[in-house]
């Protein structure tokens, strides 16, 4: 019988024995590499070519041109106003829901993925049409508008922190402790919907600083406007403040997932996502 360990016996292997083995994941890391280096060339090349077309002396005269500060303010007073209002009212009607209509929920979800499939150009013409006089002379009527564009992203972002809780338990249990259904929802539900409310901001921000085509029917001058009025009349400045706008709109949703995420780290929450949000502890004030 052959020594234990030798060239013919059962021993451990010897040393280098398992060279040519691939780790196990490997592939999927090298995989993941691949796709992110593709996607990143993808997205930076063309910003890296916008920024040498525009050249950098193109950012300093961006600000001074008329015009830049009066459509930055509106298109951030409009994402303000529609954030602010679209919360209002889908997180009441998304609990209400969730609560005592659950077999509306399918409804729901078609009802507000309507924004998303008619175009918007049919509906700021069907909104202008039916809109009253003292609407159409303000920019809250652009506002009321945007508001709708933003209701199926902000439902499904409330809708997916809602069934991470156990809803029906929380809301028993303020009611016998004697809160109504102001304070449970200030008090008990919003500390827990924390996440879900800033992926709706996030998203509802992002709509409103890029949308161009209801705006420009409507009159308005928001920034995307303005970056297209401007693009007639010098290439460099309209390719500098796109970057621009594209830059402070990433710091500005980049800040509010960032103070998100950590908030919802010291509570005892999960990361700021979109769509999904992990099922969390609960917590009230």
């Amino acid at each position: 019988m052959a020594a234990l360990g030798g060239p013919g016996g059962i021993g451990p292997p010897r040393r280098g024995g398992f060279r040519g083995v691939v780790p196990p994941g490997w592939h999927s890391t090298a995989w993941r590499w691949t796709i992110l280096i593709v996607a990143a060339v993808y997205f930076l090349l063309p910003l890296w070519a916008a920024l040498r077309f525009a050249g950098i002396s193109a950012f300093g005269s961006v600000i001074s041109e008329p015009g830049f500060t009066s459509s930055l303010a509106l298109s951030v007073r409009l994402a303000v106003i529609t954030t602010l209002v679209t919360i209002a009212l889908m997180l009441p009607t998304t609990v209400y829901v969730h609560l005592r209509l659950p077999r509306l929920r399918r409804l729901m979800e078609g009802i507000t993925i309507l924004p998303i499939v008619i175009p918007p150009v049919v509906l700021i013409v069907g909104v202008l049409a039916i809109a009253p006089g003292f609407l159409k002379s303000t920019s809250w009527l652009l506002a009321l508008t945007y508001v709708v564009l933003a209701m199926p992203f902000t439902y499904r972002a409330l809708d997916a922190g809602l069934r991470a809780l156990d809803l029906k338990t929380i809301v028993e249990a303020s009611n016998s402790l004697g809160a109504g259904w102001i304070s449970t929802l200030w008090r008990v539900l919003l500390p827990n919907l924390r996440t879900a409310l800033l992926s709706a901001t996030v998203l509802s921000v992002a709509l409103v600083l890029g949308e161009f085509t209801m705006a420009s029917l409507d009159l308005y001058q928001t920034f995307p406007v303005w970056i297209y009025v401007n693009s007639q009349t010098s290439g460099q400045v309209s390719v500098a403040a796109s970057l621009l706008a594209l830059f402070v709109t990433w710091i500005f949703l980049l800040g509010i997932t960032v103070l998100g995420t950590r908030q919802s780290r010291k509570t005892g929450g999960g990361a700021v996502t979109l769509f999904t949000v992990a099922r969390t502890e609960t917590r009230g004030d």
